[in-house]
């Protein structure tokens, strides 16, 4: 008997052959996992595709057969569990293995509460995958920025958050409206220098690819426009080369020049992501999956359009 929190394997079997056993059971689960997910993202594919056609043509045909196999991708991310982990002190082997996991999140109906501790909202059952760019759909106070923190707080201190599981080699690129990861009273070229170890001449080349003149280099960060603040959160981003990006309102410091780049790199290194943002057409340049909060409740829908709709209506 291997007693475990989901289910415990019984074999009867001396221990080292139930050993083996175990370990081929949990490889036969993980791959079928790993099966499942990749035929779940094939079908959101698929549909993403479907839907885009049937919005430009008005056909209803193909609207019923988005729906259908976003429901199928549903049912098989539901009933998806990957193989068991034992958890290590050093997880070199499991990191390594990361790097190609389909999966990045798994959520499996976890809270997401306000600071002191009430329920916005329950998550239900939902892998975040390579390749997803997920928006939050929501009016405000529904809690986007809190699932953001949520997930931010896996990701650097896994196994604190109850419920939400993260793949090893996840790298985090985080950005948040405040863009509190670059403090006011560094400077851009101690920052870059410091943070990513380039020589003085590579970083001044960087900050001024960024958009942040020479004579802004050595200023307090404080002392940047929000333009600047904002690119150089980009360009912070950039170098630390994360594989998942947390942004919650990144375009709101950009100008349209920094949107359009922000959107190019995004698109063109087929990045992972969960965002939160009000501005519709970058969230229907980026999203190929839409969350929606609404009534404390975390569902997928086709698209955003409903919901720009029901916002409009509500402002008219």
């Amino acid at each position: 008997l291997f007693l475990r929190p989901e289910q415990s394997p019984v074999f009867a079997l001396p221990y080292s052959r139930a050993r083996q056993a175990l370990d081929e059971l949990d490889a036969s689960n993980e791959r079928k996992f790993q099966r499942d997910m990749k035929v779940a993202q094939q079908l959101r594919r698929q549909a993403a595709k479907l839907n885009n056609i049937g919005i430009n043509s008005g056909s209803d045909l193909l609207t019923v057969k988005t729906k259908q196999l976003n429901q199928r991708a549903e049912k098989l991310e539901e009933a998806a569990n990957p193989a068991h982990r034992e958890k290590s002190a050093g997880a070199i082997k499991l990191a390594n293995r990361g790097t190609h996991a389909k999966v990045l999140i798994t959520l499996d109906d976890a809270a997401v509460e306000t600071p002191d501790g009430t329920l916005l909202f329950r998550t239900g059952k939902r892998h975040i995958c390579q390749g997803d760019r997920i928006v939050l759909l929501g009016r405000n106070g529904v809690g986007k920025s809190r699932f953001v923190t949520l997930i931010r707080n896996a990701i650097i201190e896994p196994d604190t958050v109850r419920n939400v599981k993260v793949t090893p080699s996840t790298v985090l690129g985080y950005s948040d409206q405040a863009l509190s990861g670059i403090s006011g009273d560094d400077t851009p070229l101690a920052l870059v220098s410091r943070r990513y170890d380039v020589g003085e001449q590579r970083a001044r080349s960087l900050l001024a690819g960024a958009g942040v003149v020479i004579e802004m280099q050595e200023k307090k960060i404080g002392a940047l426009s929000g333009g600047q603040k904002a690119r150089l959160m980009m360009l912070a981003l950039r170098l630390a080369n994360p594989n998942f990006y947390l942004l919650d309102e990144p375009t709101n410091h950009l100008d349209i020049d920094g949107q359009e780049a922000l959107e190019a790199e995004l698109l063109a290194h087929q990045a992972s992501c969960v965002l939160a943002s009000h501005d519709r057409s970058f969230i229907r340049a980026i999203g190929n999956r839409f969350w929606l909060i609404d009534k404390r409740r975390l569902t997928e829908v086709e698209d955003p359009e409903d919901f720009f709709r029901s916002v409009a209506e509500g402002a008219g």
